[in-house]
């Protein structure tokens, strides 16, 4: 059976087992040291009314004795503990504070016995450990915050983890990368539960867009490598960003070092960690990255600038690494509504 004929099976045999009239119960587990954010994410969505879109029954539950503190320095008070968990339909675990810490037995327990019964078991951003460390992902695909990912990848080796997607649903286990991403993941499940139209109408009443293009990489953050061991590969990166738009071969970037071509790869492995043709690729897509959110060049300026042959390179290259084409990133990250028109037409050439 396929994935979307499962999907479809398990939402109707839901929709069936629901008695007429009752809502669907959900559960958001809260905690000690909690994000307001990642709590208020299933909340928002779940837990307020919003126009032509299914009536929620949510109940925020205390996963230890309370009041639970978030990283806001305010309190949560609930009057609902684990024991809703097995009140509910849907159990989400909107993170965790610490992924080198294991949750209470308790806790565990509890989502393995929701899990038993038939419930939909959520892990937003690092919630995902938790469902890990209870067995729930055991043989499934999931993903979690990327600067966590390799991490969990480690302690879990029985889970399939794609560090590089928005939310993977791997039917009754769910799981999101981290922060925003809680919200592509809940509006994926308002699709799947009651259609495309319902999910559209929270996201417009939400303001955010029904559905993301691309993954994590666009939010991943590329770190300066530690230069300080390598004077002469230090000094040939500094020349090599201030003209990127320059012909940066192999050879003339060993010259640049005043090295051989053999020596100067495993140098720069050694002070980069990558190749000198994987760096470069890396800088000028970066430095695209920056002016499309910052400029209204036309993509094709922008391609020339950073060193690409053409706009059709640029967005090739953009696909491959995000997901995503100059005009989509431009659209996501850019404050410039007029910058996004004008490209619009000359990136569609």
């Amino acid at each position: 059976m396929s994935r979307r004929a499962s999907t479809d099976q398990q939402t109707a045999e839901l929709q069936q087992a629901l008695p007429a009239g009752r809502p669907l119960r959900v559960a958001v587990l809260a905690f000690d040291r909690i994000s307001p954010f990642h709590l208020a994410v299933p909340c928002v969505l779940f837990g307020d009314q919003h126009p032509a879109a299914p009536v929620f029954d949510l109940r925020v539950c205390a996963g230890e004795p309370g009041p639970l503190r978030t990283t806001a320095g305010f309190e949560v008070h609930t009057r609902h503990g684990l024991a809703a968990l097995r009140w509910a339909d849907w159990v989400i675990v909107p993170s965790w504070r610490d992924p080198a810490e294991r949750p209470a037995e308790a806790v565990l327990k509890a989502l393995v016995a929701a899990h038993r019964r038939g419930a939909l078991v959520v892990g937003l951003c690092l919630g995902a450990f938790l469902l890990a460390e209870a067995g729930l992902l055991d043989g499934h695909e999931a993903t979690t915050h990327w600067s966590a990912a390799d991490e969990f990848a480690r302690r879990y080796p029985a889970v399939q983890v794609k560090p590089g997607v928005l939310y993977v649903d791997a039917g009754q286990v769910v799981t999101s990368a981290g922060t925003a991403a809680g919200l592509d993941c809940g509006l994926h499940l308002l699709r799947r539960h009651y259609g495309a139209n319902v999910a559209n109408r929270v996201a417009r009443r939400l303001v955010v867009a029904p559905h993301r293009q691309g993954g994590q990489a666009q939010f991943i953050e590329h770190p300066l490598p530690d230069t300080r061991g390598d004077a002469r590969i230090a000094a040939l990166l500094e020349r090599v960003r201030a003209c990127l738009a320059d012909d940066h071969d192999l050879d003339r970037m060993a010259d640049g070092a005043a090295m051989s071509r053999r020596s100067f790869t495993r140098h720069f492995r050694q002070v980069t960690g990558t190749t000198p043709k994987q760096w470069l690729l890396s800088e000028r897509l970066a430095l695209a990255q920056r002016l499309l959110e910052a400029t209204a060049e036309p993509v094709e300026r922008i391609a020339q600038r950073v060193g690409f042959a053409s706009a059709t390179v640029l967005r090739l290259h953009m696909r491959k690494a995000f997901g995503l084409t100059p005009v989509a990133w431009r659209q996501g990250f850019s404050g410039t509504l007029h910058a996004m028109h004008v490209d619009k037409a000359l990136d569609q050439r």
